[in-house]
């Protein structure tokens, strides 16, 4: 407690040189009719009373451990502005992997759908070529269907033109054979029909 004395003892005669000893009036400093001298001994008693029951170490002990709980929640603080910006860094890792994802579903599905129209058009120009050929087929056999009915009627129109001629020089030759005839019956030898079949 010396330790604690010496102090208290330093601040005693500190304020006993201080010109506070002026106010004192007709009496002397350290009569008790002096103000000044009542509240330095009021002020010692209160600064003893405080060292006695070790009142600063209880505010030092209250401070070291304000000073304690403030380091565990600036370490909390910390920890949870590490967590979050942890947090912040995944979800702009993932959002940039959505957005790689989502760009090259976009690729996919674009370069799907050219190969379908590619596909497409490849299919139609089979088609088109396809009914084209069908078409010339269908128009080579309409012309080979006309060209067959032609040859049929000019064979048909040559037979009847056959028949015709042949009808009317058979006719023609009848009435030769039946001329020749009455001929030979009138005593003349009968002559051979003109020739014009071989």
């Amino acid at each position: 407690m010396t330790t604690r004395i010496t102090p208290l003892a330093a601040s005693a005669l500190a304020v006993l040189a201080t010109p506070a000893l002026a106010a004192g009036g007709d009496y002397g400093f350290t009569s008790l009719f002096n103000t000044d001298y009542v509240v330095l001994i009021g002020f010692l008693i209160f600064v003893a009373i405080l060292f006695y029951f070790d009142v600063p170490a209880i505010l030092m002990k209250m401070l070291d451990g304000r000073a304690e709980t403030i380091r565990n929640e600036l370490d909390e603080a910390r920890a949870l502005r590490d967590e979050a910006q942890a947090l912040l860094a995944s979800y702009e890792r993932k959002s940039r992997e959505v957005a790689e994802q989502s760009q090259r579903i976009t690729d996919n599905a674009r370069a799907e759908a050219q190969s379908a129209a590619e596909a497409a058009k490849q299919d139609l120009q089979i088609s088109i070529a396809r009914r084209l050929k069908a078409a010339e087929e269908q128009i080579a056999s309409a012309e080979e269907k006309a060209t067959r009915e032609l040859r049929n009627r000019a064979v048909d129109v040559a037979i009847a033109a056959a028949a015709q001629i042949l009808a009317a020089s058979t006719t023609a030759a009848g009435r030769q054979q039946s001329a020749s005839m009455r001929r030979f019956r009138g005593g003349k030898p009968p002559t051979r029909p003109p020739s014009h079949f071989c």
